[in-house]
């Protein structure tokens, strides 16, 4: 017998969209604070909340952008100008774009590793709680979610890492899903 039930058809049909496939509009700051309280309720050994959350939204992801374009421009000076553009507008592809941030730290008990795999759960649960309120959203980690001077520029202290941006708007467009893995390459019984 197979389950059903709206909470699993949720979880059936979420699927990451193409970057370039997000539009307006995004959410509202009702479903914003809810999608982020939701992201809150993940494993959380300790209770130590080792992440948290940057909102982009309007302006905030041109001067972002600049951000990043200005560091790729030093390490590219001979680009052309389109891909320095290119770059500028990473985080104009979506109306909303939340950077999950990883306070990961030494503890007595908590291994850092499992500090990282909450924020990856806090990722997760943000992209199934923009699917529960009728958004799209895509779970992206490029060239800038590594370099330092772009952490340093975003707000991160030196320990601190991106786990990933995550885009969130409306579907342009109907999306096809991807062929998934079959289950029985992925699961042995013990």
């Amino acid at each position: 017998m197979t389950a059903d039930g709206p909470t699993l058809d949720l979880l059936r049909t979420r699927k990451s969209p193409k970057v370039f496939d997000l539009t307006f509009p995004g959410p509202n700051e009702i479903e914003l604070d809810s999608m982020l309280a939701i992201a809150t309720r993940v494993p959380d050994h300790g209770k130590l909340a080792p992440w948290r959350f940057i909102v982009f939204e309007g302006e905030a992801r041109a001067r972002a952008g600049d951000a990043i374009a200005a560091v790729f421009a030093i390490d590219n000076p001979e680009a052309e100008p389109e891909r320095t553009t290119l770059e500028r507008n990473r985080l104009c592809r979506a109306p909303l774009v939340i950077a999950v941030v990883s306070r990961a730290a030494p503890h007595a008990k908590i291994p850092e590793w499992e500090q990282t795999l909450s924020g990856a759960a806090a990722c997760t649960l943000l992209l199934l709680a923009a699917h529960a309120h009728g958004y799209a959203a895509t779970w992206l980690t490029e060239w800038y979610s590594y370099d330092p001077r772009i952490r340093a520029t975003l707000g991160l202290s030196d320990a601190e890492r991106f786990i990933g941006f995550l885009y969130i708007g409306t579907l342009a467009r109907p999306q096809e899903d991807r062929p998934r893995p079959a289950l029985a390459d992925l699961v042995t019984r013990y």
